[in-house]
């Protein structure tokens, strides 16, 4: 694993004016995962959606924008970058 992967979206999503149609993610630091365990507030698709908007270096906002389709593609193909099975 690299520590980086990139997730076409069938949907392009707005990001800071900018239309975006595939999202690169990092792996995550300890700093997004105590930031998203804050921002989830015991909701753990808030969370999953605060840390995956971190990893891809986007606003949360814009990250909700995501189908529903795009979110389970990104979560399913980020799962090695979160210390989770492939």
């Amino acid at each position: 694993m690299s520590g980086k992967i990139t997730v076409t979206l069938s949907k392009p999503i707005t990001v800071e004016g900018k239309e975006v149609t595939a999202l690169s993610l990092r792996e995550p630091t300890l700093g997004d995962l105590i930031t998203a365990e804050s921002v989830g507030k015991g909701n753990n698709l808030a969370k999953v959606a605060a840390t995956l908007a971190a990893m891809a270096d986007i606003p949360l906002p814009a990250f909700h924008s995501l189908s529903a389709r795009d979110f389970a593609k990104i979560n399913e193909e980020a799962a090695p970058l979160l210390g989770r099975e492939e």
